[in-house]
C-alpha cells in the first residue's frame, strides 16, 4: 500500500499530512501545522511579504525533511487564497519547487471547496445534504451536497483578511460579512440543508473552547454537534477577550489568537443566517478533516 503527502498552504497556515493507503481507507502517519501568515498584508499590497515568504519556506524545508523519512510515492502541494491574490506568487512557487521538488498548484476556489467537502465527509456522520464551510485566512469556501458536491462558492472573506481590514471593529465587519453571505445565498439555498458542518482552524478552535479542551484534542472535537447557543457563546468569547487571554488558552495554536476574533465573527454570522432560515437544525457539526484530507484522498483515487 502506498503513502502520500499532502501540503495545504493557506493564508495563515501551512499544513502537512502523510497518510498510508489501507483497505479501509487512509491512515495518518504524520500531521503537522505551522502558522506562517503567508498572506500577511496581501489584501493591502497585492504581494507576498518577504518575511512571510521566508517563514513559509522555512516550514517547507522542515516538511521536506519529514517527508524524506517516509516512503512517499506522491506529493501534492496546494496553494490557496494568498498565492492566488499575490503578484509575486510565481516567484514563491519557484522557490517551493526548488526545495521540495513539487510544483505548487494554485487551485481555484471551487476546487478548494470540493476538496474540503471530500475531506470533511470522509469520516463524518451528519444528515445529508450538508453544507461544508471552510473558513480560511483569506477566503471562505461553501460547498453543498449529499455524497458529492452539487453547488459551491468561494468568497474572499477570511480571518486574516477581515482582521487587516477592520481590526476589532466587529460592527463594521459584520455588515461586510453579511453582504458577502448574500452572494453565498445566490449559489446555495440554505433552507435545503440537512446539516451544517464547519471545518478548519476557526471552527475547531471554537469547538475546543466550548468543549473545555485542555490541549489540542481532535479526538474530542471531531464529529461533535454543538447548539447555536454553544457556538455563539464561544464566538462571543473570542471576539470580546484580549489577544493575550486567547493566546494563553491551552488549545490555541501560536499565531492564531490575533485573528480568531474575526474568524469567530464570520462563523457567527454564518450560523445565525442558517438559524434564521432553518431553525430546526438546532446547531452545527465540526469536522477535524478538511481540504488537507481531501488532497490526500485525491492522490489515491
Amino acid at each position: 500500500m502506498k503513502s502520500v503527502a499532502a501540503i495545504d498552504c493557506g493564508t495563515n497556515s501551512i499544513r502537512l499530512l502523510i497518510a498510508k493507503e489501507t483497505p479501509t481507507g487512509l491512515v495518518d502517519l504524520v500531521r503537522e501545522m505551522r502558522i506562517v501568515r503567508l498572506g500577511q498584508d496581501v489584501d493591502r499590497t497585492g504581494r507576498l511579504a518577504d518575511t512571510a515568504v521566508e517563514r513559509t519556506l522555512a516550514a517547507v524545508r522542515e516538511y521536506r525533511e519529514i517527508i524524506s523519512h517516509h516512503d512517499v510515492e506522491r506529493t501534492r502541494f496546494v496553494g490557496t487564497s494568498a498565492m492566488r491574490d499575490a503578484h509575486n506568487g510565481k516567484q514563491f512557487m519557484d522557490s517551493v519547487e526548488a526545495i521540495i521538488g513539487v510544483r505548487p498548484e494554485i487551485i481555484p476556489g471551487e476546487e478548494e471547496a470540493a476538496l474540503s467537502f471530500k475531506g470533511a465527509v470522509s469520516s463524518l456522520t451528519a444528515p445529508a445534504p450538508r453544507m461544508i464551510v471552510d473558513i480560511g485566512g483569506g477566503s471562505t469556501e461553501f460547498v453543498y451536497g449529499a455524497e458529492a458536491p452539487e453547488a459551491a462558492i468561494s468568497i474572499d472573506m477570511g480571518s486574516v483578511r477581515v482582521t487587516e481590514r477592520f481590526g476589532s471593529d466587529f460592527d463594521a465587519a459584520a455588515q461586510w460579512v453579511d453582504d458577502k453571505l448574500d452572494q453565498v445565498e445566490h449559489a446555495i439555498d440554505f433552507v435545503r440543508l440537512g446539516a451544517l458542518v464547519g471545518v478548519a482552524g476557526t471552527v475547531t478552535t471554537l469547538a475546543a473552547h466550548s468543549l473545555g479542551a485542555t490541549r489540542y484534542q481532535p479526538e474530542l472535537t471531531h464529529g461533535q454537534f454543538l447548539t447555536w447557543k454553544q457556538w455563539n457563546d464561544a464566538a462571543d468569547f473570542m471576539k470580546d477577550q484580549p489577544v493575550e487571554v486567547k493566546a494563553a488558552l491551552p488549545f490555541m495554536p501560536p499565531g492564531r489568537a490575533d485573528v480568531i476574533g474575526a474568524g469567530a465573527l464570520i462563523w457567527q454570522r454564518i450560523i445565525n443566517r442558517v438559524d434564521k432560515r432553518l431553525p430546526k437544525l438546532g446547531g452545527a457539526y465540526v469536522s477535524e478533516h478538511d481540504i488537507l484530507d481531501g488532497i490526500a484522498l485525491a492522490l489515491v483515487d
